[in-house]
This record gives C-alpha cells, sequence and structure tokens, in this order.
C-alpha cells in the first residue's frame, strides 16, 4: 500500500490566502459602540431642545400674562410711561396685546415696531412641529422678530407678544453647549461600560477561538493545542464545545492517517522479500505433487491453490490500502465446497479443539467471484476463531464456528456464526470501518473492512444480525441480472 502523502502546508496557505488584517472586532465594537450612543443622544438633543425653546416662550407669555393684566386693569393713559417700559423689559417684549371676546388690544408697544418675521402660536404646538421650528431658531440670523401667542385668563382668550428671537437663540445655544458637555460624559461613561462588558462577555471568548483554531491549525498533531471548554451555558459555550469535538475528530482522523502510511511503507518494504519466499515455497509445491503418497496427493493440491493465493495478495500489495478493489469476477459456483475449503485453510478438522461446522446443502450455489468470497469467509471464520479462542481450553462440543447458506429465490443468504462473547457493544458502531472495528488488543479492524468492500462490490451486503448467541455476520449478495441480448448473440452464434 502506497504512503499517504505528505500535506503541503505552504501549498494550501498559497491556495487559501490568509485574510488582510483590519480592524478588529475590538475595534469594530468600539466605533459602533460611539456611534449608537451618538445617535441615541441626536435622538435625545432633538425633542430636548424642542421643549427647551418652549418652556422658554411660555416664561415669556407668562410675563407677558402678568404684564397684560397691569396694563389691563389701569385705566386709560394712567400707567406710567417708565411702568410700561419696565413690564416690555420683564416680558423682553417689543408689545403686547390681548384678546378679550371680538376685541383684540395693544396694551403696550415700543417706539419702534419692526415687522414681524415669524408666528409662534404656543396653543397649538405638538412634538413634530416643535422640533423643526426649534433648529429653525437655532440657525436663524440675528435680528429676527417673532410674534408668540399664547392663552389668556378666560377660555377663548389670548395674550400675545412681539419679541426678538436673538435671546431666545443665545439660550438655546447655551443649553445646547450645557447639554452637549452633559452627553458627552454620559456617551463616554456609558459608551466604555457597554464596550467593557460586551468585551469580557463576547469579544474575548471570540478572540480566543481564533487564537486557539491558529495555533492547532499550526499542528493538528498536537491535541493540548484543542481548545478546552470553559463550561459556559450560551451559544458562545456551544461553539467552544463543537470546536473540541471537531479538533479531537481531526486528531484523530491525521493519527489513522499517519497509521495507514506507516502501515503502506512497512508492507512495501516486505512486500518484494516476501513474494520471493512464497515463490520458492510454490517451486516446492509443484515438486510435491509428483509424490504418489495418497496423503500428500489429498493436500498438495490444496497447498498450492493457498500458495497461489498468497502471492496473488502479496502482488496487489495489500489490496485493501488501493482506492478499489478490482472488481469481481462473478460465477455460479458450489458455496458448500467454497466453505469447505476456508475450513481446510483454517486446520480446523476433526481433531481441533474449536468445532468448524459446513451447514451448507449440497447444491446451494451463488452468484460471487471465488476469491473474493473466500476471503471474505475467511476473515469473518478467523475473527470467530479469534474470539473463541479467549476462552481457552477450547471445548468442541461448547466452541463452535458454523457457516450456513440458503437461497430465497434470487438472493444467495450466507451467516457465519459462533459461540463466542459476541461483540462488544462499544465496537458496534465502527464495526465495518478499517482500524475502527477490532474487539481485541493488537487487532487492526481489517478483516472487516474489507469484508465490507467485497461484498458490496457484488452489490450485496453484510451486517451484524440481532439477537443470537455469540456473533452472527448475515451476508445477502443478490444474483446478476440477466442478459437476454447477450444470451440471443450466444445462440446466434452457436447456430
Amino acid at each position: 500500500m502506497p504512503a499517504a502523502p505528505a500535506v503541503d502546508q505552504s501549498a494550501l496557505d498559497a491556495a487559501v490566502p490568509a485574510p488582510s488584517r483590519g480592524i478588529g472586532l475590538s475595534g469594530k465594537l468600539l466605533l459602533l459602540t460611539i456611534l449608537f450612543i451618538l445617535g441615541a443622544q441626536v435622538l435625545i438633543y432633538a425633542p430636548a431642545v424642542a421643549n427647551f425653546r418652549n418652556s422658554w416662550l411660555d416664561d415669556r407669555l407668562s410675563s407677558g400674562r402678568t404684564a397684560a393684566l397691569v396694563l389691563e386693569a389701569a385705566p386709560s393713559g394712567m400707567v406710567p410711561e417708565a411702568l410700561v417700559r419696565e413690564l416690555l423689559d420683564s416680558a423682553g417684549a417689543k408689545a403686547v396685546a390681548l384678546k378679550t371676546g371680538p376685541a383684540r388690544r395693544l396694551l403696550a408697544a415700543s417706539d419702534e415696531m419692526p415687522d414681524v418675521d415669524v408666528t409662534v402660536d404656543m396653543r397649538d404646538q405638538p412634538i413634530f412641529r416643535a422640533i423643526p421650528e426649534a433648529f429653525a431658531t437655532l440657525f436663524a440670523d440675528d435680528g429676527r422678530t417673532m410674534r408668540v401667542m399664547g392663552d389668556a385668563r378666560r377660555v377663548g382668550d389670548f395674550v400675545e407678544i412681539v419679541m426678538d428671537e436673538t435671546p431666545l437663540r443665545q439660550a438655546m445655544l447655551r443649553f445646547s453647549r450645557t447639554l452637549l458637555v452633559y452627553s458627552l460624559f454620559i456617551s463616554i461613561l456609558s459608551g466604555a461600560l457597554v464596550y467593557l462588558t460586551l468585551h469580557l462577555m463576547f469579544v474575548r471568548p471570540m478572540r480566543r477561538l481564533t487564537d486557539t483554531m491558529v495555533a492547532f491549525r499550526e499542528n493538528p498533531e498536537d491535541i493540548s493545542r484543542a481548545i478546552v471548554p470553559t463550561g459556559r451555558k450560551d451559544e458562545v459555550g456551544v461553539a467552544e464545545y463543537e470546536l473540541q469535538s471537531m479538533q479531537h475528530s481531526l486528531h484523530d482522523m491525521l493519527a489513522q492517517r499517519s497509521r495507514l502510511a506507516a502501515l503502506g511503507l512497512a508492507v512495501s518494504k516486505i512486500n518484494h522479500d516476501l513474494r520471493n519466499l512464497l515463490a520458492s515455497a510454490q517451486l516446492f509445491s509443484d515438486r510435491l505433487a509428483n509424490v504418489p503418497d495418497p496423503t500428500v496427493q489429498r493436500f498438495a493440491p490444496k497447498m498450492i491453490q493457498a500458495l497461489d493465493r498468497a502471492i496473488a495478495f502479496c502482488q496487489s500489495t495489500l489490496s485493501y490500502g488501493r482506492a478499489h478493489e478490482a472488481p469481481p469476477q462473478r460465477l455460479s459456483i458450489d458455496l458448500a465446497p467454497l466453505v469447505e475449503e476456508v475450513r481446510d485453510t483454517m486446520g480446523l478438522g476433526d481433531e481441533a479443539r474449536i468445532a468448524f461446522i459446513n451447514a451448507v446443502d449440497d447444491g446451494i450455489t451463488i452468484d460471487a467471484d471465488p476469491d473474493h468470497l473466500f476471503r471474505v469467509l475467511l476473515n469473518l471464520a478467523r475473527n470467530a476463531h479469534q474470539a473463541l479462542e479467549t476462552r481457552a481450553p477450547n471445548d468442541p462440543a461448547r466452541d463452535q464456528i458454523r457457516i450456513a447458506g440458503r437461497r430465497e429465490g434470487a438472493v444467495t443468504i450466507v451467516e457465519v456464526s459462533d459461540t463466542g462473547p459476541g461483540v462488544p457493544e462499544r465496537a458496534r458502531q465502527h464495526l465495518f470501518e478499517a482500524f475502527q472495528g477490532s474487539t481485541r488488543p493488537g487487532g487492526t479492524g481489517l478483516g472487516l473492512a474489507i469484508a465490507s468492500e467485497l461484498i458490496r462490490a457484488h452489490g450485496g451486503a453484510i451486517a451484524l444480525a440481532e439477537g443470537t448467541l455469540g456473533a452472527t455476520f448475515r451476508i445477502t449478495i443478490p444474483d446478476r441480472p440477466i442478459d437476454l441480448a447477450s444470451i440471443r448473440r450466444s445462440q446466434k452464434k452457436r447456430a
């Protein structure tokens, strides 16, 4: 078997280039935290500055109502000019007017009345209107004049003042600066807390996962570099556990590949010399065939056939190591003689301490490759023999290997069973996988893997039967479909 090709890490790195380093998770998290906090502050600032503007105007309207009460209560022309200016200054207004009933009166006004640039009705000021008006005030030029209207004492009446918008704009700018300072402080504090929390909960565990994957990739054969789960119960904990399982599976797979490579190298070294030794043994067996002794004449053909098979196996250099087995050369063969040949190969005669029972009736045929089927039955019988040997000293009345066969229509069923301890539960999951299904120390598990591959090449199946004494392997091989066209061609040639 050829050794497994070494993995060229540099070639893999060239085929799959490493992603370029950009902003890490920590940087992205910090940037997103700042953006989200600033966005939240903007959403807070807009209604806050609109509410401040409304409160400022309400204060001016309150002063205007007070001035209107004083001016309305005094007899006409009896309010001194100085008091009128003082009342206007307290309201920050240039004029105060009052509507009572159908009448609308100008109660006080400064000497110069500017044109009104904007009108604000505080009686109807929803938030969706207050916000754009607040920003219009913030970005307005100095010197604009605004008229502000608000409720008076009686229902249906209202008071209005005419005022310079500049003091309102300056107050809103001072409020914005103060709010900005507090917002920055709150943003930095809350952003730091959010960043620290997310960093500890998510970024640092992700960095640990990444560092572990990078370290394991550098040397996947070093299992100490696999991640050790922290025991978290959330998604990060699940990711840690799954990564550990994947790393251990990859480590086991690489160890198996190394074992296969070592096995292939060892077989390649001994193949040539072993084949020469078997060829020499074949020459001696050919000479034995000429000895007239009846016992020699009985066993010589079987020994020659066994040597031919051994030489063929060496020539293929452990056929299982190749990508595919050779396609089966199927024939219709008698099953009972083939089972008897397996018995003779294993040396289980009448005097053996482990009984071999050929329970195949004469006349049972099977459509299969004789060499392939012989290898399958021999592997299964050897496994059964090894299982029974663990109960030494053996007793043929108790320790038995039995091969039975029957036909069900176009399907032949062969069962290889023993009276041994059976197959342990831990070995059943990977029973037909190479180097996985062995149940004894030092076993390779190749026998069942080879048997499974050869049976599947025939379109059949092999499985461990449940509920039987010891272990029973059931093989099913269907007959080949009849090629009517080929039969007709053969008949025509004969004709």
